[in-house]
């Protein structure tokens, strides 16, 4: 199997292009990701066709998990089918499972691509729906219990859920500790991405994120988006702002003309071989 190791601010990938999802696409993913005996990464994406984008984008988690959407990943993708001239424009299209089909816009420089702008879509707030346990049109800071602890989380869903806990510093957040008790926590049915923020102004956040099926990544787009969203409806940020995560920043935008979250950022190929 061909593969190329893609990464969008650390969030590695091995992307694979392929006719469709092999049967054992989840072994596949828990054998190849493991970083000492295999190649290493969080997550195994697939390429596939479709029939109503471009292309179709699968991805399977470290864990074996599939997950809905990864904003990270979809650029990867994007920038791949790009420089690979799968296709022939700037614009492409790129369907996924949670999300439909998401528009990219890509700026390049000598033929490959620079940077990446994806339209996230609407976010989903209402709590049955992102899916949490709670029946509401929005869950804005809910108090959430855990080893005694109690914290307050905002739910959304980017085409997979997310839950964003405002802390005092989220840089030096102990993700180890917390992140796999909220993951599943009876509150969340499908399990859920846990993002700790620090709000520094109104244009800038700082964001680290335990990601449901992966544990700590050093970056996630989906959850960017959920943190802007989030930090919007809690009176933190203005509508676009610079969230920044262990690898690096991405530039959200949640629009008030069409309500759609935007996502500016970069993704790097870094090696390319057979498994």
């Amino acid at each position: 199997m061909n593969f190329t190791k893609m990464n969008g601010l650390g969030n590695d990938f091995i992307v694979v292009v392929a006719d469709q999802l092999p049967e054992n696409a989840s072994e596949l993913a828990i054998a190849y990701c493991d970083r000492h005996f295999g190649i290493g990464a969080d997550g195994l994406v697939f390429i596939l066709p479709s029939e109503e984008a471009d292309y179709r984008m699968r991805i399977m988690n470290s864990d074996g998990s599939e997950a809905e959407q990864c904003g990270n990943a979809i650029r990867c993708v994007a920038k791949y089918v790009y420089d690979q001239q799968m296709v022939s424009s700037e614009q492409v299209s790129i369907e996924t499972i949670g999300a439909g089909v998401q528009n990219v816009q890509i700026t390049a420089e000598n033929g490959t691509a620079k940077t990446v702008r994806v339209d996230m879509g609407k976010p989903i707030l209402e709590g049955l729906k992102v899916p949490t346990t709670i029946d509401q049109e929005t869950v804005v800071n809910q108090d959430i219990e855990v080893d005694g602890q109690t914290y307050q989380f905002t739910a959304v869903s980017m085409g997979n859920p997310h839950a964003v806990i405002y802390v005092d510093d989220a840089v030096q957040f102990d993700l180890h500790q917390w992140g796999p008790k909220l993951e599943t926590h009876p509150m969340f049915p499908n399990k859920i991405n846990v993002e700790f923020a620090t709000v520094k102004s109104r244009d800038y956040v700082d964001m680290r994120v335990w990601e449901r099926g992966a544990g700590p990544t050093l970056a996630c787009g989906t959850g960017a988006c959920a943190t802007l969203v989030s930090s919007v409806l809690n009176g933190h940020t203005d509508r676009a702002a610079t969230v920044s995560l262990k690898g690096g920043d991405l530039f959200i935008e949640w629009s008030e003309e069409d309500g759609h979250v935007y996502m500016t950022g970069p993704a790097e190929t870094v090696f390319t071989g057979t498994v």
